[in-house]
């Protein structure tokens, strides 16, 4: 199939494709049940289930997320990233076929356990695998697509549970859109089985040869092209090196020698902290229950407006790809945090004096915290674990974050309901506190990743941590630089020379005979 013959920039575009189909399954299932929950079928159904329930039915979704990037730690590695996508895929599969078909809570509570295994694998293995086979200056633009897909998918559930506010007199109001979820999974299912492995997890499995067959197709050159080796032979070096170091394992997370493994897990995780504690699912999950009940506005006008809110998100999210490579990750993320505790302040006081002009400007502030969540917090707490960790911990580490990730969301998603019903509009004091509190964090803690290497990030952390505490972040960098730069060359001094041994010998042979 051409699918599986793709090379170059096609083939970047490919892989493209097909971690953004998986990243929409996964905005779907997050924003499915935003629009369902105001459904009369639905709610008929399961006996008009009280909010508390509710806001069981749609975290138990996270608890499966939380198990899924669980097993991501012990099987990501194993079975590497795209058997570990279709894995993923497969129980999504299997979860919504038993959501959709469901007749008590049970049964969906089961169901959304399940897909939530799946979503949780993805959420780790997706962006892992982006970023091992992209460029370094197109990493951060890459993986941000994929979130602007994660947008796509939740506007797409606000929208189909609009049109089926039309058809409120049959279960399928309610039935298709959860069961559309499958779609997906098979598309992306057929699509991971076309693409090739990650070139870094076969060098790290010692499958060196078809580390370089990929390596040439990433580059579209042939596989015994000098760039080619190159980048193999620096691959292969870093790995060996970070064997040399030390095992992986439970001990080696919480140590801090000159790997720095912990410092880079914890900040991996730390921005799944700040992303979910900033308040995002407050609005992605309970959107159209926040416009209804804080705001008075009806089910169907409070679906349009959410609908409208995401391709709003969805514009802001494509714009930070042209900025992400160049404006970096830390300065994104300190404007993010400001502009976002802005805006939930604004949202709180709006609602608190209660007049229609003030929450007139309330739904406004909710609009502009997701044009600077779009540019900042939606696409870095999952491109940032894929990068900052090691080659040998990038899979644990990246897994470690979306473990915080949907660990968050589940305590998010479970008192939401309740912070809305028993304390108003100072539930939103809380988020705006949250994400000023941030600011230092960002500043003193963490380290720029835009435009590196993944083999010139790992040599950061060694030279900052030989350097001691004169040893800046900025000339650490600069030294990485130079020195991974050296080591192409040395590298490619190799290949020459060993070509020219070869010649050599060729022609001793010829002289012989």
């Amino acid at each position: 199939m051409w699918l599986a013959q793709l090379e170059g920039r096609a083939l970047t575009l490919g892989i493209t494709a097909t971690c953004g189909t998986a990243f929409l399954l996964f905005g779907f299932d997050q924003g499915v049940f935003g629009g369902i929950l105001g459904n009369m079928m639905f709610l008929s159904t399961f006996n008009n289930p009280s909010p508390s329930i509710q806001g069981q039915i749609v975290s138990t979704f996270d608890i499966g997320c939380i198990l899924g990037a669980l097993m991501s730690i012990f099987v990501g590695d194993v079975l590497g990233r795209r058997k570990t996508i279709a894995l993923g895929c497969v129980f999504v599969i299997i979860g919504g076929t038993i959501q959709s078909s469901s007749y008590d809570i049970a049964q969906m509570i089961v169901g959304r356990i399940v897909a939530g295994l799946g979503v949780g694998m993805n959420s780790a293995a997706v962006p892992i695998w982006q970023s091992e086979t992209c460029k370094p200056e197109h990493r951060g633009k890459l993986i941000a697509l994929q979130l602007v897909l994660v947008i796509g998918g939740i506007m797409l559930t606000n929208w189909m549970n609009l049109g089926f506010t039309y058809v409120q007199d049959n279960d399928v109001s309610w039935r298709f859109p959860i069961a559309f979820q499958i779609f997906f999974a098979l598309l992306a299912i057929f699509l991971v089985a076309c693409m090739p492995e990650s070139p870094r997890w076969l060098c790290m499995k010692g499958r060196h040869e078809e580390a370089q067959t990929i390596i040439a197709r990433l580059q579209a050159k042939h596989r015994d092209d000098e760039s080619v080796t190159e980048a193999l032979q620096l691959i292969v070096a870093m790995v060996t090196h970070e064997q040399e170091l030390a095992k992986v394992g439970w001990r080696e997370i919480f140590s801090n020698g000159e790997q720095q493994t912990f410092r880079r897990v914890a900040l991996g995780a730390g921005t799944s902290i700040m992303q979910q504690m900033g308040g995002i699912n407050v609005v992605v999950y309970y959107m159209p229950v926040i416009l209804t009940t804080s705001f008075g506005f009806s089910d169907r006008t409070a679906l349009i407006l959410s609908a409208c809110d995401f391709i709003s998100l969805m514009f802001w999210g494509s714009i930070v790809m042209l900025v992400i490579d160049k404006w970096g990750r830390k300065n994104l993320m300190l404007v993010g945090a400001l502009a976002q505790g802005i805006s939930f302040g604004v949202a709180a006081a709006g609602l608190g004096i209660g007049t229609k002009a003030s929450e007139a400007v309330a739904v406004t502030a909710i609009f502009v915290y997701h044009v600077f969540f779009g540019l900042s917090f939606l696409s870095i707490p999952f491109c940032y674990p894929s990068e900052i960790n090691s080659q040998r911990m990038r899979n644990v580490g990246a897994s470690i974050a979306m473990i915080t990730n949907w660990l968050f969301v589940y305590v998010i998603v479970l008192i939401t309901p309740i912070g809305i019903a028993n304390i108003g509009w100072k539930f939103y004091i809380i988020f705006a506190v949250l994400n000023i509190a941030w600011l230092p964090f960002i500043w003193y803690f963490y380290v720029e990743t835009a435009g590196l290497s993944l083999e010139e990030i790992d040599k950061l952390f060694e030279i900052h941590y030989k350097g001691g505490r004169g040893m800046t972040w900025k000339e650490a960098t600069r030294l990485a630089k130079e020195e991974i730069a050296q080591n192409k060359i040395a590298a490619h001094e190799k290949i020459l020379h060993g070509s020219a041994t070869v010649h050599s010998e060729f022609g001793e042979t010829g002289m012989d005979d």
